[in-house]
């Protein structure tokens, strides 16, 4: 396929065997082929905190031989899980956080008063009841007996404390005093009061429609710990409820080593087995390269893998030793555009790019079928996304004629061109989404537009994002909740410094009535209400495209056959208290 530009993995079947079968405790050289791409046109030359150079034209694929060294698996009976992760947290204080990686990390350690199964079903986890009584007070009971890691209890002063840090202004002091980037996860919250020990009283200034799938992002915080060693030394030694406790982290959390808490009080009483975790030690480590992710638990060096490269699993699939699981993702995928700078600032522009990316194509040429096309601004699985707005179809003809309105006019070679100048931008991205983002440059390519691929660190492009100094990201955000808050007003409300509203708008898109709406139906309880209000504001995200609405591609991970009561969630948030090793 000369349309796409995509990144190939050749593992030799004789290597994949080898390395799956049960090696004797001796090292193996075994051959790998390299894929290195050849220039063609032209290199994008990239900023020298990215790591990568990126071809933006075309590749020649040439096989090299080269010689690894591949460890044997280790021997069963190991009780260290070792999970790899495409990305790194962004973060490690429950409040204070903005990535799936971090509440995967967070999630072992700390527990909230409820939480999420596979299905995502809200089950009672520190809480024993949550009832309202009226809407806008809840009333919480806590279960009696919960240890945190330090083997003090648990208590209605600790759930006070965590809101109150979480949602006040400036709550967080370190490094320098900020909003916790989770506020928006308690809503209209206004004030918690203590009744006893064991309940606590929580006030809203407006009723709360998704506070039961918004609290499971919520993880309660010791009052004593926190006050007695600041969030610095909550982020140098987390401290919770969890199955596991804190052991060493290695700088920028490319690397978090937990171990079991023996006085664990057992989880969700509804989601069996309730207990201890089942293994001594779990292990994150960050590696963000797929390929290098899927060789490193091919040679037995991690247990599981996410973000598995979907053009890799019916290869995987046929290795002995290797389980892979596909489950419905929540991790959908635009590009967005700088709506501030040109050509970006018109909205003809942007539509046009819609309408000139085939997504169809994509998902079966880069997802091998693992994937849906989006339709705006929401997922097609979240409950209130507009099914009425479908994808923009693939019309070559017309991303030119809007173009052609727009001021852009093709010259001898096909380029599209303006007073002269040609439109061309770079795409920026990370590794785990590169191939989908040459795809996108390679399609825009065809339509006459100089587009090319640069691949970042999220944590390093994040704040140039917010400060608008990319022209075009093509990333995911979260929708875990099946609810557009949490969701909505952190991509589509407009960015403001300091608050957690457009906290991942990375387009620069503000729209009064948009941001009016999004706060409206937060707030609004009447279901069918509730539904109107978002359909609307999908609507005007749609027509103005602030991004090139893509793809939502379905979570697979991967792991060896010894590891054992593991799945993936389907809030992609990785909870290894079942888990165990045989």
């Amino acid at each position: 396929m000369n349309r796409f530009r995509i990144i190939q993995l050749t593992l030799l079947v004789g290597t994949l065997l080898l390395l799956a079968a049960c090696a004797p405790p001796t090292a193996q050289v075994v051959e790998k082929t390299v894929v290195v791409e050849k220039p063609v046109a032209q290199t994008v030359v990239v900023e020298k905190t990215v790591e990568k150079t990126v071809v933006a034209e075309k590749t020649v694929v040439v096989p090299v031989p080269q010689t690894v060294i591949v460890q044997p698996t280790a021997a069963p009976g190991r009780d260290t899980l070792v999970i790899a992760l495409a990305r790194a947290p962004s973060g490690i204080d429950p409040a204070d956080h903005s990535s799936r990686e971090a509440e995967t990390v967070i999630r072992n350690m700390y527990d909230g008063l409820v939480t999420r199964d596979n299905t995502s079903g809200v089950h009672m986890e520190l809480a024993e009841s949550i009832t309202w009584l009226d809407t806008k007070t809840m009333e919480i009971k806590l279960r009696k007996g919960v240890k945190f890691h330090d083997g003090s209890e648990l208590k209605a002063d600790d759930v006070i404390f965590t809101f109150n840090r979480e949602f006040k202004t400036n709550g967080i002091e370190y490094p320098q005093p900020h909003t916790a980037l989770r506020k928006g996860f308690l809503g209209p919250f206004s004030s918690a009061e203590k009744k006893d020990d064991y309940t606590v009283v929580v006030n809203f200034t407006a009723p709360w429609p998704s506070a039961m799938q918004l609290l499971v992002h919520t993880q309660i915080v010791s009052k004593a710990y926190v006050e007695k060693v600041g969030t610095k030394g909550l982020i140098e030694k987390p401290m919770g409820t969890g199955p596991f406790k804190f052991v060493s982290s290695k700088t920028g959390l490319e690397e978090v080593i937990l171990e079991r808490f023996a006085d664990y009080y057992g989880g969700a009483p509804d989601l069996t087995p309730a207990g201890k975790a089942s293994i001594s030690r779990a292990v994150f480590r960050v590696i963000p390269e797929n390929s290098t992710r899927v060789a490193a638990l091919l040679a037995g060096e991690v247990d599981i893998i996410t973000e598995v490269p979907a053009e890799l699993v019916g290869t995987l699939q046929k290795v002995p030793g290797i389980q892979v699981k596909a489950i419905p993702g929540t991790r959908p995928i635009w590009m967005e555009l700088n709506v501030k700078q040109a050509p970006f600032d018109n909205p003809k522009v942007r539509q046009a790019l819609n309408y000139a990316v085939d997504k169809d194509l994509i998902i079966k040429k880069v997802y091998n079928g693992l994937a849906q096309p989006l339709g705006g601004a929401l997922m097609p699985t979240n409950n209130f996304t507009d099914p009425s707005l479908k994808p923009y179809a693939y019309d070559k003809a017309k991303a030119l004629a809007l173009l052609k309105e727009a001021g852009w006019a093709p010259d001898a070679s096909g380029m599209l061109m303006k007073d002269g100048k040609p439109l061309s931008f770079v795409i920026d991205t990370i590794d785990s989404i590169r191939p989908l983002s040459e795809a996108v440059a390679t399609m825009l390519r065809d339509i006459g537009i100089d587009a090319s691929v640069r691949v970042w660190e999220y944590n390093v492009v994040r704040p140039k994002l917010l400060a608008g100094e990319r022209q075009a990201y093509v990333g995911d955000w979260g929708d875990s909740a099946f609810d557009p808050v949490g969701h909505m007003e952190a991509k589509w409300y407009s960015y403001t410094a300091g608050s957690t509203y457009g906290r991942a708008n990375f387009s620069g898109y503000s729209n009064a009535r948009v941001d009016k709406l999004i706060k409206d139906g937060e707030i609004e309880n009447d279901v069918a209400k509730r539904k109107a209000i978002y359909n609307e504001a999908q609507k005007l995200i749609y027509d103005e495209a602030p991004a090139i609405f893509l793809v939502l591609p379905q979570a697979i991970e991967a792991a060896g056959a010894h590891t054992l009561n593991w799945s993936p969630a389907s809030d992609s948030r990785e909870n290894l208290h079942d888990v165990n090793l045989k």
